[in-house]
């Protein structure tokens, strides 16, 4: 029996039809998944599903446990049972875990005032019904996203939810907590609570989905029950990208040339804790040509070390050299860092890598600005030009190139921030999570950049906690554990097993 059906589906944004004719059909206590590409209109059905976007504001229809819905917002949603959990999360990190959960909600007495003691007792009753050891008092801010998105669940389960909503819910954890996460949706379901979730995670749709519905280019192109029969990986692939992918990544001959790039004795002490040495005498060496990779578990420090480097950007007390092209290179501030060839893709896009409230033709120049400009003034035509040309080149999905950045899915405002730094022409390339929350199409498209670059004469170094990619994308790969390399393999001898037992035996000694 299904709770939910969507049908003839379809939105408009100005110049786009995001969703065409899309139906949609979830049974009552089932996990069903959501795939398709960025862009490919998943969230915005959702949007739709959840009041974002109103009644009045679409075509189609929403039945819901069998009634007809016409959400005006969110609110309405939320009082039939929908909750929603964005990729984004909606938590005050000021604020108690408690006052979180209760944020809008808060219980109160016959006087009207809230009542705490209440507030905090059905807080540690929520917290348990989702396996999260935090007291209701503790600060969202001291707590990691993993159980930041327990809190949001938990949310979820004050407000009696019946259908929950999870968009790209694993896209910033780590294995275990992700883990943690999916046996949570799998005991939900147990109960009786009927879970969406939209994920590019191919191997966790496999363990936790009843049924697959695939969006492509806005419209429903397949569904799948998984009950009736196994669902392969390159089934779902296919129907998401159009076409069979045999290969995952690109094909490449590496011609690997004189040494681009030194890092020696780097160590970097914490920026809030003076004593605490965190980056603990790295060396990395990369060559023109190769792509570098550097795997370890969450917290390793690979992103601190990368910032750091990066016009030491983070932390304190850093020692250590850089060389490019066998010469010192003066990396103190990022513009120095920039002006010498090194540039660095952040793994945050929205909080570092993009100004989000301006539209792709200034985000795409905004790292190299002398190279659309003549005394100091901005050449409107070129920089058009110039975005234009990276558009196409970057299968960019837009309006135009004078859409706002912060409209774009999250796979097509990577691919801004990717443009950004190669119109900047580094020397040498540090990407940290490059395909983070983007589906396999936009991924391959990212890793065929990264091997032109390669092949172009340049380095890159890459930074991913999917080893799959380091280990289908580099030539040599650096395992980092607590703020030091503790293993290094080429891309020939290198395995997962190998990696993790680097890893674990490190944190054993």
């Amino acid at each position: 029996m299904s709770i939910l059906e969507m049908r003839g589906i379809t939105k408009r944004f100005p110049g786009v039809v995001a969703l065409s004719d899309v139906n949609l059909a979830v049974r009552a206590g089932e996990i069903h998944a959501i795939c398709g590409e960025n862009g490919a209109g998943k969230s915005t059905l959702m949007k739709v599903l959840s009041g974002v976007y109103p009644h009045g504001d679409y075509d189609g229809q929403i039945l819901f446990e069998g009634t007809e819905r016409k959400f005006s917002g969110i609110h309405d949603s939320e009082e039939a049972g929908i909750i929603i959990i964005h990729q984004e999360l909606a938590l005050v990190p000021l604020l108690s875990i408690a006052e979180n959960i209760f944020l809008g909600n808060e219980p109160s007495n016959a006087l009207g005032v809230i009542d705490w003691f209440q507030a905090h007792a059905r807080t540690q009753e929520l917290l348990k019904k989702v396996g999260l050891n935090e007291k209701p008092s503790t600060l969202i801010t001291d707590i990691g996203v993993g159980k930041q998105q327990l809190v949001e669940i938990a949310k979820a389960l004050s407000k009696k939810v019946k259908l929950l909503i999870l968009d790209e819910p694993t896209a910033s954890l780590n294995e275990t907590d992700s883990d943690k996460l999916l046996n949570l949706l799998m005991g939900l379901r147990e109960q009786g609570i009927t879970c969406i979730i939209i994920s590019h995670k191919l191997n966790e749709i496999s363990k936790v989905a009843d049924s697959i519905t695939v969006i492509r280019d806005g419209s429903t192109v397949r569904s799948f029950d998984c009950h009736a029969g196994k669902v392969s990986e390159d089934q779902i692939i296919q129907a998401m990208v159009g076409r069979e992918m045999a290969d995952r990544y690109p094909k490449r001959e590496p011609n690997i040339g004189d040494m681009a790039f030194e890092i020696r004795d780097w160590r970097v002490y914490h920026p809030e804790h003076a004593d605490r040495l965190f980056i603990k005498g790295v060396n990395l060496h990369a060559r023109k040509g190769e792509i570098v990779g550097i795997s370890g578990l969450m917290g390793a420090g690979r992103t601190e070390l990368a910032m750091s480097v990066f016009g030491r950007s983070w932390g304190r007390r850093i020692s250590g050299e850089v060389l490019l092209n066998g010469k010192p290179a003066d990396v103190s501030t990022i513009q120095k860092a920039v002006d010498q060839g090194l540039a660095y893709v952040t793994e945050d896009r929205k909080g570092y890598g993009l100004v989000l409230a301006d539209d792709i033709r200034s985000n795409t120049t905004l790292a190299n600005l002398e190279g659309v400009s003549k005394a100091t003034v901005i050449n409107e035509g070129q920089e058009f030009s110039v975005s234009t040309a990276f558009r196409g080149k970057m299968r960019i999905r837009c309006s135009s190139v004078y859409q706002t950045v912060g409209n774009l899915s999250g796979g097509n405002q990577q691919k801004v921030v990717i443009a950004k730094w190669l119109f900047a022409n580094p020397e040498v390339l540090i990407v940290d999570e490059p395909t983070r929350g983007i589906d396999v199409g936009a991924k391959f498209e990212i890793y065929s950049l990264m091997a032109e670059l390669a092949a172009s004469g340049k380095c890159v170094v890459m930074i991913s906690s999917e080893l799959p990619e380091l280990l289908g994308m580099c030539d040599r790969i650096y395992v980092m554990n607590e703020g030091r390399f503790v293993g290094e393999f080429t891309g020939a001898e290198a395995t997962q097993e190998k990696i993790m037992h680097s890893i674990v035996t490190a944190g054993a000694q």
